[in-house]
């Protein structure tokens, strides 16, 4: 989708570096599911369009596609192919609607659909097979809505590291960069004042918080830099 003149406010933005740092993937892999690519000659198509079009021949994502790269993620770590996850999507966008990875919809109707898609290439696997497969969906299923806030069937709010991290991304502030819980600063401005300041205390003080958000914040930091660095 092309924004034109349209806000980014309550869409977020990210770059595939961003947002690979937040759902531990690598930013070339992203790139790819967003852009699609080309192997021995081959075309494979993107998994879905990006939400987001500056027209400068980068790739960005949402907010929406933010939390869809981590659902595909685990599906495809666990063993199932990109283009089955395409597929998968396709599926489910005739049941739901578009964005089917970034609603509740996973929790119904998804696993069936996934499951069909397994099953698509006429080599039916054995039942215990089967079974393992629709255990490890469910279990992803589970653990990608667990730190999300809905309002209704869509995505409002995601805990990134828990809920008991105090960090969270709302599309709605801050272009949908991590923020502070309790002061609704961003998590690395935060973190950077603890560096400047020469402890989290000191920060607390130049910024008027209390210093436990300072401390979030620079777990937090620590976390997403520990992954920038791996």
């Amino acid at each position: 989708m092309k924004l034109g003149n349209r806000t980014l406010i309550g869409i977020g933005l990210y770059t595939p570096a961003e947002a690979g740092r937040l759902i531990e993937v690598s930013s070339a892999r992203l790139v790819r599911w967003l852009r699609g690519h080309d192997v021995k000659g081959k075309r494979y198509d993107p998994l879905w369009e990006p939400e987001v079009n500056l027209d400068d021949e980068k790739t960005y994502l949402s907010f929406r596609d933010l939390l869809e790269a981590r659902v595909a993620a685990r599906f495809i770590d666990q063993g199932l192919s990109a283009q089955k996850v395409r597929r998968a999507i396709q599926l489910a966008s005739e049941v739901v609607g578009e964005r089917p990875l970034s609603t509740t919809w996973l929790k119904t109707d998804g696993r069936s659909v996934f499951l069909e898609v397994i099953r698509e290439d006429g080599n039916e696997p054995g039942l215990l097979d089967l079974f393992k497969r629709q255990y490890a969906f469910n279990a992803i299923v589970e653990r990608s809505l667990r730190d999300i806030d809905f309002d209704g069937p869509m995505p409002k709010i995601w805990w990134p590291r828990g809920r008991a991290m105090g960090v969270l991304i709302d599309p709605l502030r801050s272009f949908g960069q991590p923020i502070e819980r309790d002061t609704s600063i961003p998590a690395e401005t935060l973190a950077n004042a603890a560096v400047a300041e020469g402890s989290a205390q000191a920060a607390a003080r130049a910024w008027c918080v209390p210093v436990q958000a300072v401390r979030r914040a620079v777990i937090f930091q620590r976390q997403v830099e520990k992954k920038k660095a791996a």
